[in-house]
């Protein structure tokens, strides 16, 4: 089956389950998942329950598709995601993003857990995204382009909407969150990065290194969906700390800052 027509297929079904669609979406990366507990929920969808859709691997992703209300807003929240590290192609990882698109989502805030490159940052600080590095990622849009998704060479100039990252600023300091801001990089994993691999990525320009986003953040340009970023900083990247790097401590720290980041992420929803 052509990609159009899976993701089409999985679009329809959801609107079977759903009457009404929203136009924005929030992708819950690893430890952030409880926002979509605090969800005035409508509808939800099991990722199982879904044909065609990959299954989560990961612990902290519940792999559910949540329809309700946050801040008075109407969002879908993706209770989870899928990784190029599980055994997935680019396109099994971003195919939400697709669906998403099909359904008419045109905002799309996404969420991760990050290591901090950036020694001035520390854990548990939130980054606002305003740029990536893909070099080290595997293009999705590899293959015959579908135009009925966008065009063969996409513009990347403003991967993040320029008037989020403003928008994602202001709910910050309205609700007395200090943020960062920065640029993400993303590394294939399941290992953690190398000392010598941090080194390199900060001089490339990183404050942040994770295993997400920015294949979904290249597939929703695509699409013609505004994206924002938000990476918590769960832990000090390679080499920096003297001690080894534990998925165990993403999640400590996720718990950690599960109420900033729940009173930031209704925040934005509210105004987007």
């Amino acid at each position: 089956m052509e990609l159009f027509d899976r993701a089409n297929a999985i679009a329809q079904y959801v609107k079977s389950r759903v009457s009404d669609i929203p136009d924005t979406a929030v992708v819950l990366g690893s430890g952030l998942g409880a926002f979509g507990d605090s969800i005035q929920r409508t509808a939800e969808i099991d990722y199982n329950d879904i044909k065609g859709f990959p299954a989560v691997t990961v612990a902290g992703h519940k792999g559910k598709m949540i329809f309700g209300y946050a801040g008075g807003k109407y969002i879908i929240a993706m209770q989870g995601r899928f990784h190029r590290y599980e055994g997935y192609d680019m396109q099994d990882v971003t195919l939400y993003v697709r669906v998403l698109a099909l359904l008419g989502v045109k905002n799309l805030l996404l969420t991760n857990a990050a290591g901090a490159v950036n020694t001035s940052y520390k854990p548990g600080d939130l980054m606002i995204i305003e740029d990536q590095i893909a070099l080290f990622c595997d293009s999705p849009l590899f293959g015959k382009n579908d135009e009925r998704f966008g065009p063969r060479f996409p513009s990347m100039s403003y991967a993040y909407a320029p008037e989020y990252v403003e928008l994602a600023e202001e709910c910050a300091a309205r609700c007395g969150i200090k943020m960062q801001k920065g640029v993400y990089c993303y590394c294939k994993g399941p290992m953690y990065e190398t000392p010598a691999e941090i080194r390199a990525v900060r001089a490339l320009g990183a404050d942040a290194v994770g295993m997400s986003t920015v294949a979904e953040t290249t597939v929703a340009v695509h699409c013609g969906i505004k994206v924002l970023g938000i990476s918590c900083m769960t832990n000090m990247a390679a080499g920096i700390l003297k001690q080894p790097l534990t998925h165990a401590e993403v999640m400590e720290t996720g718990k950690a800052v599960e109420t900033k980041f729940k009173t930031l992420v209704t925040e934005i929803c509210k105004n987007i």
